[in-house]
């Protein structure tokens, strides 16, 4: 029972019915009732991108399942609307690994969409984009542009000509500039289209995790005009983190649904994009790469990596760590060590974000400098058979090894990436309890959670992870009444019927904002 926002009481109707005769009540019917979802890492300022945008992801989500359906998904979305939305055709969610031609788009493919209107396509890893020749220009990348620090223009064979394709630094940056809506009526659109399909699959809060300042400052105007109907957490780019963290924004309570809750550091790229940085080379090296490729830092000198933890370190801003690749985990340990020794660690619970290809050491030293292991078992599904080809069958399943981080006392989340992957969580929690790969194979079978513990990775222990245990994450009388309402019961069901729990209502603050 709620009063307002708060849940009152939990406990028998009996009992209910004599402290509150007054009270509405419902039969929820056979539906299961929990705590609101909170995801362990996403990156909602994405979301309305991926819900306005050309769904241009792979079966079963959609429909690109070669070069050439991909394209048909742009034209057809090429509507003067839709291209009015930014004044760019984009999509994102491509899949190279998936993509019968196994590459990745390039100009020449995008420019038969169209040589006038620029495209923008991302990657499902979010760590790359392909764009057309007019993108290009408008982009201002051309045969003299040199390669950024941590980034990498693909060019043509034997020449200096981008061939459309842009890596890590060299696209990142770009991605929130083209895909920013144009005005506010684009703008209300985007919102709106992503804040629902969030609503549909349960969350109560969401995490942007890794604001620009332009993120920022979609999320600061909506908040203001009070559009949020669930609460947002942003995690800032460590390149612009000592300017936004010293603003009301970072907080931990909520202003209109939004708040700032720490600083974000990535120390490489995407594990099936394969620029995620290993100690072992790729068996596979990716287009163009030598033999003994291992991928590669997003910043190769650890002072700097030192002076961002130290500046997180002595203001006291929750850090969270990107890192893919074992070398980029040894970066982030003998970094974090060597700054955690001059100022301890009292209750910071800084995150590694993803950790796919973490040995079992690693785990051990997270462990001992209190690391929360925010790790991403959905890749077991969509990249699992890729993962095997990268790195060969004796390390495949070891990949987000969430029973081996529990068994070592790490605190541990998980988590969609979305827009990388859809934001549903249904699916998340059939992935990290089966473990099953696109082929049907089992991706490391003895790193399944149960069930009970993968709800837990998305309520209870993700609300410690964002410092909102307290009011956050159970069902219990004083927290807030953040709940989600559910067809079946993902306790009682076949593991195979996880997947396909559908959210029914989602409730936040004690008013239900989606009903299916």
């Amino acid at each position: 029972m709620t009063d307002s926002d708060t849940i009152v009481f939990i406990g028998r109707l009996s009992e209910a019915e004599s402290l509150f005769p007054s009270s509405k009540k419902t039969n929820l019917k056979g539906k299961t009732l929990l705590p609101g979802f909170i995801d362990g890492h996403c990156h909602f300022a994405g979301f309305p991108g991926q819900a306005v945008g050309a769904k241009i992801l792979p079966p079963p989500d959609a429909t690109a399942h070669n070069i050439l359906r991909l394209l048909e998904v742009l034209k057809e979305w090429s509507t003067p609307e839709n291209i009015s939305l930014t004044g760019w055709i984009f999509g994102l969610g491509f899949d190279d690994s998936v993509l019968e031609e196994k590459r990745f788009p390039n100009k020449f493919d995008l420019d038969k969409v169209s040589v006038d209107i620029p495209i923008m396509i991302i990657h499902i890893s979010g760590h790359f984009a392909s764009v057309n020749s007019k993108g290009l220009e408008l982009l201002k990348i051309d045969s003299s542009t040199v390669n950024p620090e941590g980034g990498l223009i693909r060019r043509v064979n034997n020449s200096q000509e981008p061939n459309g394709v842009l890596e890590e630094l060299a696209a990142i940056p770009y991605m929130p500039m083209v895909l920013g809506p144009k005005d506010e009526k684009a703008m209300m659109t985007f919102l709106k289209s992503g804040q629902d399909m969030a609503l549909s699959y349960g969350y109560t809060t969401a995490q942007e995790g890794r604001a620009m300042p332009n993120t920022h400052s979609f999320l600061e105007e909506v908040a203001k005009q009070e559009l949020l109907k669930i609460d947002i957490v942003s995690y800032i780019d460590y390149s612009c983190a000592d300017s936004l963290l010293r603003t009301d924004w970072h907080s931990p309570s909520y202003k209109n649904h939004y708040r700032i809750g720490g600083m974000k550091l990535t120390l490489d790229g995407s594990p099936q994009g394969r620029t995620a940085w290993r100690t072992q080379p790729y068996l596979l090296p990716p287009e163009g790469a030598k033999k003994g490729y291992k991928g590669y830092p997003a910043m190769p000198n650890d002072q700097d990596v030192i002076d961002i933890y130290d500046l997180a370190y002595k203001n006291k801003w929750q850090i969270l760590t990107h890192a893919n690749g074992d070398a980029a985990m040894d970066q982030m340990i003998r970094t974090m060590s060597i700054v955690q020794n001059k100022y301890g660690n009292n209750n910071r619970r800084d995150v590694l974000i993803h950790g796919q290809y973490v040995r079992e050491d690693q785990l051990d030293d997270f462990q001992k400098l209190g690391v929360i292991a925010s790790l991403f078992p959905l890749h077991t599904y969509y990249w699992g058979d890729w993962h095997e080809q990268l790195i060969g069958d004796s390390l495949v399943h070891f990949i987000s090894p969430t029973r081996s981080a529990l068994d070592k006392n790490l605190k541990i989340t998980i988590h969609t990436d979305a827009p990388v992957a859809l934001p549903n969580l249904m699916r998340v929690i059939w992935t990290a309890t089966t473990r099953v790969s696109r082929s049907g194979k089992i991706i490391g079978k003895d790193q399944r959670l149960t069930v009970y513990e993968a709800l837990k990775s998305i309520t209870e222990w993700s609300a410690y992870q964002h410092f909102e245990e307290k009011t956050k994450g159970t069902l219990e009388q004083g927290k807030i009444a953040d709940l989600v309402l559910l067809n079946k019961n993902p306790l009682k069901v076949n593991l195979e019927e996880v997947k396909d729990i559908i959210v029914m209502e989602t409730i936040k603050d004690g008013e239900s904002v989606y009903r299916r």
